[in-house]
């Protein structure tokens, strides 16, 4: 196991941590125009679902061309999970709980 990515994470989290926790740090955040605070509570969900779907949906081949198996699935199911019941965490919960099932199985 590699821990050279281990900066580069720290580096992101103080990137992006501001963004994300303006909403709940910045006194009289419920002033701003509604489409203003959607944008804040909605950036950090947003980059880390792009940074899934990139991840788990492309192949690393040049061109990159869509990936088959657990993983798009996976995302599929958080996407829904997400969207039917508000709960990020649950979706995120399902997608790792069937990667690592299918990987125990063997089938990924």
């Amino acid at each position: 196991m590699s821990l050279g990515l281990i900066p580069l994470v720290f580096m992101m989290w103080g990137v992006t941590y501001p963004a994300r926790a303006l909403p709940m740090l910045a006194p009289g955040i419920e002033r701003l125009p509604s489409g203003a605070v959607s944008y804040l509570r909605l950036a950090g969900p947003a980059a880390l679902a792009a940074l899934a779907a990139v991840n788990c949906l492309l192949t690393a081949d040049s061109p990159p061309r869509l990936a088959l198996g657990v993983g798009p699935l996976a995302v599929g199911i958080c996407v829904v999970i997400v969207w039917r019941t508000r709960q990020l965490f649950l979706g995120v919960g399902a997608a790792v709980i069937l990667v690592a099932v299918a990987r125990a199985a063997g089938a990924a």
